[in-house]
């Protein structure tokens, strides 16, 4: 284990900056975001990600992998502290740290940074509200090998601590892109990328459409739904059979069941 720098203080402006990460304003200006635990740590190292600064705290360590871990973030040139346990667990924002927290640059993919396969699949998700719906969207967006995900006219910034964490790091996996619907559209229609909704009134069954073109599967918000926007535009509409007494599902559900019709199609 290297010999670091100790944090022992939950006084100190370190940690109060690490705490002030959860906050949307202060990822916004600072253009940082925090990403904690083994797991999400590991994979965004994987996909190359730069850790600006590393806090770490071997007496919450859940395994013995953390040291590799560690080690190889210090190669990077990575600021790294040691941290006791109260400041640890002053920063960190589950309720059950396993020692690992980090800060990091956030990236902004463009549009035309996408790329475009010979039959891509894409995830729309508009004004998405919740950070663990949010997260979980892009954990079966990695899942099913999506080309890309699109989060249109943002709700939660895919930044949020929860995000990351409902993402199990999937956040670093899968390319995605922050824009308007309105762009979103106009750019699915340049590359001819047909346009899938999911609606209680449509006559379709999700699984009897072709999803083995060229597609982007588009989510709306969790209280209301797509917008109007999408659902005229929408190339495709499809029904998830309803046989109880609720009459919607979870986005995130909905959208790991069509994204997984549109793998079976495209593997069978």
């Amino acid at each position: 284990m290297p010999d670091d720098a100790l944090l022992t203080s939950m006084q100190n402006p370190r940690v109060k900056g690490v705490v002030r990460l959860r906050d949307r304003s202060e990822r916004d200006q600072t253009q940082l975001f925090l990403i904690e635990g083994y797991r999400e740590l590991f994979r965004a190292v994987q996909a190359g990600w730069n850790i600006q600064t590393l806090y770490y705290c071997p007496e919450l360590f859940l395994g013995e992998n953390e040291g590799a871990l560690i080690s190889a973030i210090q190669k990077q040139g990575t600021t790294i502290f040691r941290c006791s346990k109260e400041a640890f667990s002053k920063m960190a924002y589950r309720d059950r740290p396993d020692g690992l927290l980090a800060e990091a640059p956030q990236r902004h993919l463009r549009l035309n940074e996408l790329s475009i396969s010979a039959c891509p699949l894409y995830l729309v998700a508009e004004a998405i509200e919740k950070p663990g719906n949010l997260g979980t969207i892009l954990r079966s967006a990695d899942a099913v090998g999506a080309t890309g995900v699109i989060v249109c006219d943002k709700c939660t910034d895919i930044y949020n601590p929860n995000v990351v964490r409902a993402s199990v790091g999937t956040l670093f996996t899968v390319p995605i892109v922050e824009t308007t619907s309105k762009e979103a559209l106009a750019w699915l229609r340049e590359h001819k990328i047909k346009i899938l909704s999911a609606t209680p009134h449509a006559h379709s069954n999700f699984t009897s459409v072709d999803m083995r073109q060229p597609l982007a599967i588009v989510v709306g918000t969790e209280q209301l739904g797509l917008s109007e926007l999408w659902m005229s535009q929408a190339d495709i509409q499809v029904a998830i059979p309803m046989r109880g007494t609720a009459d919607s599902l979870n986005v995130a559900t909905a959208t790991t069941l069509l994204l997984y019709e549109a793998l079976r199609q495209r593997h069978t």
